[in-house]
């Protein structure tokens, strides 16, 4: 989610209407990306644990591929959505893949709704499958995302998480590129329960074009803020859309010369000690938060949401489940 000097920025340059900008160059070094997928053991229109079970499969064969190093981040209430007994292997099969696990809440619920007290206690009930998978393996649960990007509002809240996280072992995973995956998401499930190959295609080139055009804006950012490529943390989801494109995600990384590296290895760059100062009720990625603090401006006037057509098409189908 753009924050509002963003969006009044686009709006100010388009009228509101989209318009296509050129990508920037790539950059002349090779940089670095983590990768990152919420939302598992999966995100998906339809209830059927057999249609999850295949998300993760392709999604990790992609990974392992491409040779793409990963961390998936758990939403514990998804084990009873399906079959629990399979939904536990699909973890077990991202760290049987070499992959980590983080902890992203029990019910993916915002802090926004149950304040500091109900969100600590979520993000406690969110860990003992994760934690005990991890400890099977010698490893332990370290690493924690914030669903919807929401660190909690006013600052007593987010200053409470804080505190909890760190005295219970936890480090927050930020997001430095953010392209929006999950509106693309839904509609290419519905395309495939239809049958739609044309729209099926059209959504999957929509996204990767999208994707490819969000990248170049945060590389932009990025040297707007230090002077420099930094490693980026990209959020992904776990869902049929990634796991079929993931391949065509690796070449995108390729061309924008970013090698992807272990979300560890990613926060070593100093960048992400900058100071977080940002209080509020949006959910929005770090290069906005730590513009706040380095009182740099961001590159807006090259922001481009995603197409209108996905917005609309992910609102239908939001709205057509709610009847349901």
């Amino acid at each position: 989610m753009r924050g509002i000097w963003g969006a009044v920025a686009t709006l100010a340059l388009w009228g509101g209407v989209a318009q296509a900008q050129p990508l920037a160059p790539p950059p002349a070094q090779m940089g670095k990306v983590a990768l990152t997928f919420d939302d598992l053991p999966g995100l998906s229109l339809f209830n059927d644990q057999a249609w999850v079970d295949f998300i993760n499969r392709q999604l990790l064969r992609g990974l392992r591929r491409n040779h793409l190093p990963a961390i998936g981040f758990v939403n514990e209430s998804k084990l009873d959505e399906g079959n629990r007994a399979h939904q536990i292997i699909n973890l077990k099969l991202w760290l049987d893949a070499g992959k980590d696990l983080g902890n992203h809440t029990f019910s993916h619920e915002s802090p926004n709704d149950l304040g500091a007290k109900g969100y600590i206690e979520d993000i406690a009930k969110g860990e003992p499958v994760t934690r005990g998978l991890l400890a099977e393996r010698g490893r332990k649960l370290g690493w924690f995302r914030h669903p919807y990007l929401e660190t909690g509002a006013p600052e007593p809240v987010k200053r409470a998480i804080n505190d909890w996280l760190g005295k219970h072992g936890y480090r927050i995973a930020p997001v430095t590129i953010d392209a929006d995956d999950w509106m693309f998401a839904e509609p290419y499930e519905d395309a495939l329960a239809h049958h739609d190959e044309v729209r099926r295609l059209r959504l999957r080139k929509q996204y990767l074009d999208y994707t490819e055009r969000a990248i170049s804006w945060y590389q932009k950012a990025s040297d707007a803020l230090f002077g420099r490529q930094i490693a980026f943390v990209m959020l992904l989801h776990d869902t049929r859309l990634n796991a079929d494109s993931i391949d065509e995600l690796s070449a995108i990384l390729k061309r924008r010369k970013l090698r992807p590296v272990s979300l560890e290895n990613a926060m070593r760059d100093p960048a992400y000690k900058t100071r977080d100062p940002y209080v509020g009720k949006d959910g929005i990625e770090w290069l906005e938060r730590w513009s706040y603090e380095l009182k740099k401006g961001l590159p807006w006037t090259s922001w481009q949401d995603a197409p209108k057509q996905i917005e609309e098409e992910y609102e239908r189908l939001e709205t057509d489940q709610h009847k349901n």
